[in-house]
């Protein structure tokens, strides 16, 4: 019965490594030509053990002793050192990459959504008070152009202002046939407060003018575009309607140019900078690319989505881009030179990040590392490696197993020494 505890520690190393693992183990007792707990195991099939020597049943080569000091040297939790001659290396074709300083170049994808350039957009308000007597811009989305008119308002108001400032006019006349220099500055004066009020509810000086010229007064004021654009809201612009100073009449805006805002990840957010270059497509108009620029990172992320928003500027002079569309966000990022390693030379485990670093000729010693921002097919590194150092880029998965066996290996050595000093 000696020999059972053997192949019940065998039986959980199998549970450990993984499912489907070829394995032949003897029954009870000793066998002859093994010493006691020494394992023998196939170079090409790592998952064939045997507690004595023999021939591989898989491929009939000849099993190699598991030695003590490919668990030994080095190593993190659940990974052990792994020993490799020249001849598996080339077999298996190990790859080693030396770690070094490089741009990590490449693109982030994203989606982004086209709104409105906040700084093309502009707002009309009443300063004064009074009720709307015609309408020029009446439908939203409508166009109109720097200079034309869009209302006009009847304010009593305006009118006494008027004819205040006519009887300014012609006071500073009389006033100035005076031999005293304070009176003559007294009218002048007058008519000065009395056009800036005029100017103040904005008034042009073109109707200023006119108003002097014909002296006749004007009841309703006319608004006019500040800017070329679209109506994107009229809200309280109806005939008949009573404004009040600070009321919202439109909204206009320039579409020329628009904002795209792409959301980027968190992870990413170090790659993306003020002025590289983007590209925009949209489902709407297949096979076009629109070419613009980031021109500003918002300073915060958002908490549930964990990603940061960027703007960016696109040219739109045909109009195709339209506010509330949505696209995909192709961002080019030339980074900073960093030190840097290959993807493929990362395992992560979602709980640490390992790779193996060649140590010495043929020893491959896995190491936790802490990576940064990916591009171009490289991770920075933050931590864990120095600068010409060498990590294995492929096969890492062949890797790994070996010095997870190993790992276990170790582990059921121990068991096995344990459970012998329990027997004595």
């Amino acid at each position: 019965m000696r020999g059972w505890p053997w192949i019940i520690i065998v039986i959980v190393v199998l549970i450990v490594v993984g499912g489907g693992v070829w394995m032949v183990v003897g029954g009870g007792g000793e066998r002859q030509g093994a010493a006691e707990g020494e394992l023998w195991t196939c170079p090409m099939h790592p998952s064939v053990i045997r507690p004595e020597p023999g021939q591989c049943p898989i491929c009939g080569m000849d099993l190699v002793l598991v030695e003590e000091e490919e668990g030994e040297g080095g190593g993190i939790e659940g990974h052990g050192v792994v020993s490799i001659d020249p001849e598996q290396r080339r077999l298996i074709g190990v790859v080693t990459t030396q770690v070094g300083r490089r741009a990590l170049t490449g693109q982030v994808r994203t989606v982004g959504r086209v709104t409105v350039d906040e700084s093309r957009r502009s707002h009309v308000h009443t300063k004064i008070d009074g009720w709307i007597e015609e309408l020029y811009a009446d439908e939203t989305g409508k166009i109109v152009r720097k200079g034309e008119p869009l209302l006009t308002i009847y304010s009593p108001d305006l009118v006494s202002t008027q004819e205040e400032y006519l009887l300014a006019l012609r006071s500073r006349d009389r006033l100035a046939e005076s031999s005293f220099p304070e009176v003559r500055r007294s009218g002048e004066t007058l008519v000065r407060a009395t056009r800036e009020r005029l100017r103040l509810w904005d008034v042009s000086d073109k109707e200023i003018q006119r108003l002097e010229e014909t002296g006749e007064v004007v009841k309703a004021l006319t608004l006019y575009a500040p800017t070329t654009g679209y109506i994107l809201e009229k809200e309280h612009a109806l005939e008949g309607m009573r404004v009040t100073p600070g009321m919202a009449l439109y909204t206009l805006a320039d579409l020329s140019r628009i904002w795209v805002e792409a959301d980027v990840y968190e992870f990413e957010s170090p790659l993306v900078k003020v002025g590289q270059k983007a590209g925009l497509t949209l489902a709407a108009l297949p096979g076009r690319v629109f070419e613009g620029r980031v021109t500003y990172i918002y300073p915060t992320v958002e908490a549930r989505t964990r990603t940061l928003t960027a703007r960016l500027e696109f040219a739109n002079p045909g109009l195709e881009l339209k506010p509330g569309m949505y696209g995909d966000v192709l961002v080019e990022t030339p980074g900073e030179e960093v030190l840097a390693i290959p993807q493929e030379a990362v395992l992560d485990s979602g709980r640490r990040t390992v790779v193996f670093v060649e140590e010495e000729e043929g020893r491959f010693v896995p190491r936790e590392v802490t990576v940064g921002a990916r591009g171009g097919g490289y991770y920075a590194v933050l931590g864990g490696l120095e600068e010409g150092e060498s990590v294995v880029s492929s096969p890492n998965f062949l890797i790994d197993s070996e010095s997870r066996f190993a790992a276990a290996m170790e582990a059921m050595k121990k068991g096995a020494g344990e459970h012998e000093e329990h027997v004595h």
